[in-house]
């Protein structure tokens, strides 16, 4: 839609820190005041806006979309659920669990890279997940599942949408974990979740289509690591 403001501030209210586009007060997609807990969020979400141009790009507003998904979808006991077990879901096929038989220089990779967060999830959470070779089942424990569930519902609701995020994105709720908990920065979040990616593109070359679509999923990985960053500062 065409830009419809001329200033974006920051005032505190209704107990956070609120969004104003020329003093009137931002709504989420569902009509609920776009308040963030603290002012650090509030005014990056401001410079979101404040960087439109002639025309409001939702696309360009990664920390807008994800504090009104938080306010909207993770306050509702249903829909929480529902995004709870979406990314739990994940964990039984996850990426980090399927390891590939050839070549060696990429069996080497996953395991260096994947490994150590299959042993860190197991240590943080008590979850030990299995692994398989190809595309056959790694067999979890059930045990190990539910722990992992319940690490992901024990997040806020701004964790929660963050970590919903980060999952689809990443293609693993083990990796997604692993940066909300700050085992992982962004770019090596990305570069683990598309290992096998980046290693085809060495080892045959780039493809101009393949490495923007990349480059589109590392700014989403970044501008998530940038919001849990923000929300940790008013813990």
């Amino acid at each position: 839609m065409k830009r419809f403001y001329k200033t974006a501030a920051v005032a505190e209210r209704d107990g956070g820190f609120a969004v104003l586009l020329d003093g009137k007060p931002i709504e989420t997609p569902a009509a609920r005041p776009l308040v963030a807990p603290n002012a650090a969020l509030a005014e990056r979400i401001a410079k979101e806006w404040s960087e439109q141009g002639e025309h409001v790009r939702p696309s360009t507003m990664p920390l807008t979309q994800l504090l009104s998904t938080a306010i909207d979808r993770m306050g509702d006991a249903r829909l929480r659920a529902e995004a709870v077990a979406e990314i739990a879901g994940y964990a039984e096929t996850d990426l980090v669990c399927f390891r590939a038989a050839h070549p060696p220089a990429l069996v080497l990779r996953q395991e260096a890279a994947w490994q150590p967060l299959l042993e860190w999830v197991a240590e943080r959470y008590g979850a030990k997940l299995g692994v398989t070779v190809g595309f056959g089942p790694p067999g979890h424990a059930p045990a190990a599942l539910t722990r992992i569930e319940a690490a992901v519902a024990a997040a806020g609701p701004l964790g929660l949408a963050a970590l919903h995020l980060a999952t689809g994105t990443l293609g693993s709720a083990v990796i997604a974990l692993a940066l909300a908990e700050g085992r992982l920065c962004a770019d090596e979040a990305f570069r683990i979740a598309y290992l096998d990616e980046l290693h085809q593109m060495e080892v045959w070359g780039e493809d101009a289509e393949a490495k923007a679509r990349l480059e589109r999923i590392r700014a989403d990985i970044a501008a998530t690591a940038e919001f849990l960053s923000l929300v940790a500062k008013s813990s």
